[in-house]
C-alpha cells in the first residue's frame, strides 16, 4: 500500500511540543518529509533526531513563528532542502502564569505587555508562517494549511484570558483565509484548525496538576469532571485528525474549525 504523504514536504511550527511532535511522528510515517520549525534548537533537533531514527527526512531549522525575517530565513532553509511545500501544521503556542487570573494575580493588575506576547505566540505565530507559505502554495496552485486552535477559542476559559482570545483570533483567522486563499489563488489550497480540548502538556501541566503531590489540582478536577469521557486527551488523538485533514481524504474540507475533547463543549453539565 502507497504512504498516504509519500514526497510531500511539510513544516510543522513548535513540533519540538508534545502535540506538534506527535503530528510530525504520524506525517513522517506515512512518507512525508518534515521541517521542524522551533523556536528551542534543543526541542527541534531532538525531534527530527527521533523522526530520523524511525527512516524518516527531517530538516531543524531554528525559527521565533513571530518574527517574520526568523519565518522567512526558515522558510529559505526548508526550499532549499526539499525544494517546496505541502503541508503546514501551525502546532507553535502556549499560556503564561502572569496572564493567567489567580487569587494571587487578578485581572486587573494583568501586564498588557504580557498579555501581547501570549497573544503574539498564539495567533501571529501562525499569520506569519501561513504569509510566507502561503505566498508559495499560491504559486504552486495548491497546500493544505492546518492550525491548532482550542476549545478555549469557542469557550472561553476562566481565568485564560489572553490564551481563550487569542484562540479565538485561530479560528476567526482559519475560516477567513480559507476563503480567502479558495477564491484569490486555488480551490486546492485547504486551510482547517483543530480545537483540542485538554491534552496533559508541558504547558498546561502547572494549572492541572499538583507539582508537589503529583495528584489533580482542583481546577483539574473539575475539568474532569466536565469530560463525559472522563480523562485527557493524548497527543496521538490530535495527531491522527491532523493527518487526516491534510491528506487528499479531506479534499471537500476547508474552513472548518473541529473539537477534539472528548465531549467537553458538548456537555451543558447537567
Amino acid at each position: 500500500m502507497d504512504l498516504l504523504m509519500k514526497d510531500k514536504v511539510a513544516v510543522l511550527t513548535g513540533a519540538g511540543g508534545a502535540i506538534g511532535g506527535a503530528i510530525a511522528a504520524g506525517l513522517a510515517a506515512e512518507g512525508a518529509r518534515v521541517a521542524i520549525w522551533d523556536i528551542s534548537p534543543t526541542a527541534g533537533e531532538a525531534r527530527c533526531t527521533t523522526l530520523r531514527n524511525g527512516g524518516g527526512d527531517a530538516l531543524a531549522c531554528l525559527c521565533d513563528v513571530t518574527d517574520r525575517p526568523a519565518v522567512d530565513a526558515a522558510l529559505a532553509a526548508t526550499v532549499e532542502r526539499f525544494g517546496r511545500v505541502d503541508i503546514l501544521v501551525n502546532a507553535a503556542g502556549g499560556s503564561r502564569r502572569e496572564t493567567t487570573t489567580s487569587p494571587q494575580l487578578p485581572f486587573f493588575d494583568l501586564d498588557a505587555q504580557a498579555m501581547e506576547a501570549v497573544m503574539a505566540l498564539n495567533y501571529f505565530s501562525a499569520v506569519l508562517p501561513a504569509q510566507a507559505i502561503g505566498r508559495l502554495m499560491a504559486k504552486q496552485g495548491e497546500g493544505a494549511i492546518l492550525n491548532i486552535g482550542s476549545i478555549a477559542g469557542g469557550q472561553p476559559l476562566t481565568r485564560a484570558i489572553s490564551y481563550s482570545n487569542a484562540k479565538a483570533a485561530i479560528a476567526s483567522f482559519t475560516q477567513w483565509l480559507a476563503v480567502h486563499m479558495a477564491q484569490e489563488y486555488s480551490p486546492r489550497i485547504r486551510v482547517n484548525a483543530i480545537a483540542p480540548g485538554f491534552v496533559l502538556t508541558d504547558q498546561n501541566r502547572f494549572l492541572l496538576v499538583d507539582e508537589a503531590s503529583g495528584e489533580l489540582t482542583e481546577r483539574g478536577r473539575t475539568i474532569i469532571n466536565q469530560v463525559p469521557m472522563k480523562r485527557f486527551g493524548e497527543p496521538e488523538e490530535i495527531a491522527a485528525l491532523a493527518l487526516w485533514l491534510v491528506s487528499p481524504m479531506a479534499s471537500f474540507m476547508t474552513g472548518a474549525v473541529i473539537p477534539l475533547d472528548g465531549g467537553f463543549t458538548a456537555f451543558s453539565g447537567v
